[in-house]
């Protein structure tokens, strides 16, 4: 391991990598050309000319040191992290990792944008703190509605519908001020629920364990306020349940996450372009299925979908990291703070100063309940 300690004088952050920079000033040191040798120093500034990635890797650098590639040389990029010592050993190199390494691999390449940083990430991340909110609020939404099925004695895609559970966002009832966010504890059927529940796994859960927990939890509650604050405000006489304001801040942070560092991304505009394509088709059917459509359950609020994907985005924007900081994205950061502070300062204005709307009349048994059904919103 001749070059091991050699490389490492220079590869100050420990990621195995020097990054092209450092490596052209190390090499106008006369020391460090004397231990390489004029032509290979030749050859490692040519390769810094034409390098298409932002470090050269010890495995790299060997390869101009001794000239070839052999197994002794793939033993030799290993030896350091004691996964073989000797020739006769490199066939564990072909085990594969274990499936939660494999998984914070995936997240590394979808979520950061600089190989170094997704390199530490997959060799250093180890769930520890473990991203906590999402499990947690996922299992807090399904107790909710194991409870209120076990109560009502039904189970089927659109119900149970909980109606008269202090929970439900009811424009009725603005006074009470828990609604505006304790209504995601209540959804409407397992399908509803199933589909929450999956879509907040599978895109926050990565989020959350790139971002942090506090991050991704002020995100999701923005979402849910937001979905609330905007059909209090948008579609004034809709009964509202379920967690969809939330997702649907999760699925526009992702979009957030994208807009930071679409420049370093992998087909970062063909992500962005993908995620406004399947935003479009799922509001253009949640206003067909609100208006032009027979359903079989409640209808879809796209206004709570709306908003809360335009809480996500913005406060995404605010929040989640910048791997790549530029002005124009500190334009952006206040741009997208005065965007969330003016909408959410005037549906709270709207609130104070419309504080109830008409009672429901009680004209009679079962009518006030199908009255609510028809007016509520998933």
């Amino acid at each position: 391991m001749q070059w091991r300690q050699f490389f490492d004088q220079f590869d100050r952050e420990g990621f195995g990598e020097i990054p092209w920079p450092d490596l052209v000033t190390a090499l106008g040191q006369p020391e460090f050309r004397q231990r390489v040798g004029t032509g290979k120093s030749e050859v490692l500034l040519e390769k810094a000319r034409t390098a298409t990635t932002p470090a050269i890797t010890f495995q790299d650098f060997v390869n101009v040191m001794t000239g070839k590639r052999s197994r002794s040389f793939k033993c030799a990029v290993h030896h350091r992290d004691r996964e073989v010592s000797s020739e006769n050993d490199f066939h564990l190199l072909l085990v594969e990792p274990p499936l939660f390494r494999r998984m914070v691999q995936i997240i590394a390449e979808e979520f950061l944008t600089d190989e170094r940083d997704r390199k530490y990430y997959a060799d250093h991340y180890t769930c520890c703190p473990p991203p906590l909110f999402i499990i947690i609020i996922t299992l807090v939404e399904l107790g909710f509605f194991v409870y209120y099925s076990v109560n009502t004695g039904e189970l089927n895609p659109a119900g149970p519908v909980p109606i008269d559970s202090i929970f439900i966002y009811r424009p009725d009832k603005r006074i009470e001020i828990w609604r505006f966010l304790l209504y995601m504890m209540l959804h409407a059927g397992w399908l509803h629920l199933g589909f929450n529940l999956v879509v907040q796994l599978l895109v926050g859960l990565p989020l959350e364990m790139v971002h942090g927990s506090g991050r991704v939890a002020l995100i999701y509650m923005a979402g849910v306020a937001a979905g609330s604050l905007g059909t209090s405000v948008f579609d004034t006489d809709v009964y509202l349940v379920g967690a969809s304001g939330g997702v649907y801040a999760l699925l526009a942070a992702h979009l957030a996450n994208v807009l930071l560092n679409y420049n370093n991304m992998q087909c970062g505009i063909l992500r962005l372009f993908g995620i406004f394509a399947i935003a479009s088709c799922d509001v253009g059917y949640a206003i067909y299925s609100r208006y032009a459509a027979e359903t079989m359950g409640p209808p879809v609020s796209y206004v709570a979908h709306l908003t809360g994907a335009l809480a996500g985005l913005t406060i995404g924007l605010l929040v989640l990291k910048n791997f790549e900081q530029k002005l124009h994205e500190q334009l952006l950061w206040w741009i997208a703070l005065g965007v969330y502070a003016a909408c959410t300062i005037f549906a709270i204005l709207f609130n104070i100063m419309n504080p109830t709307v008409d009672p429901i009349q009680n004209v009679g048994d079962g009518v006030n309940t199908q009255y609510i059904y028809n007016k509520f919103g998933v």
